[in-house]
């Protein structure tokens, strides 16, 4: 089965043409066939089908429901490690999660893996990560391009169809930047949109937390996810969310 879209998923999961434990071993096959790309720090099949079986029993329909996303390595996440491509990370596993990653866990959303990055996020080519270099999709056998970076993971990820949209931040130009290298849709929000808190800072002033996706109503769909309002977040925009998908 063909997935394109995530619109076109939540229908496939609403109808129950797939469940999203299906989903799940589709992705898990497609990351494993594509390691050589160093897309992810972090995956884990066995984490990612107890997500999967646990949103299965989900008996609501949720706006994100079974979406495969991936989850830039500079998001505090509860459940996985957070290492900001660094070895002095190397071995934190955060307590909390994320404001930004916890709309998305609320929202159905299943996190296939932490993408990498350069170094604290750090770079423009994702060649500074302890972990190794991430590798652009679109690159030959004889010719290793590089994805862009600092959000170099997010972008090659979803270029790669291994997620369906995955998230990133952008100081200077770190979703821009290797959304444009790998082909993808990347979006970086007005500041104070997408809250930062349990992101780990690089500039304040300037980080935001964005999204990549295959196509602009993918984005304006995770957009309205993660957008809102967060009391933690003192930069956080006291605004009313309007319908993106509209």
């Amino acid at each position: 089965m063909e997935i394109k879209s995530i619109k076109k998923t939540l229908e496939l999961i609403k109808s129950k043409k797939i469940s999203v434990n299906e989903l799940a071993n589709i992705y898990i096959e497609k990351i494993k066939k594509n390691k050589n790309l160093n897309a992810f720090i972090y995956f884990d099949e066995k984490t990612l089908l107890d997500q999967a079986k646990k949103i299965d029993n989900i008996k609501t329909d949720l706006p994100l429901k079974g979406i495969p996303l991936g989850i830039k390595d500079l998001f505090c996440t509860k459940n996985m490690p957070t290492t900001a491509g660094s070895k002095i990370l190397s071995n934190f596993k955060p307590t909390y999660e994320s404001f930004v990653t916890n709309k998305l866990l609320d929202a159905g959303a299943l996190f296939v893996g932490k993408t990498n990055l350069d170094e604290f996020a750090m770079g423009s080519s994702t060649t500074t990560s302890f972990f190794g270099n991430t590798i652009n999709p679109i690159s030959s056998d004889s010719l290793k391009l590089v994805p862009g970076g600092s959000s170099g993971g997010s972008a090659a990820a979803v270029a790669a169809k291994l997620c369906l949209g995955a998230t990133g931040t952008d100081t200077g130009g770190s979703i821009r930047q290797p959304a444009s290298f790998c082909g993808v849709v990347g979006m970086k929000p007005t500041y104070g949109l997408c809250s930062r808190w349990g992101i780990i800072a690089f500039s304040s002033s300037l980080d935001q937390a964005g999204i990549f996706a295959n196509n602009i109503e993918d984005a304006s769909i995770l957009m309205q996810e993660m957008a809102g309002y967060d009391q933690n977040d003192s930069t956080s925009s006291k605004i009313q969310i309007p319908n993106y998908c509209e």
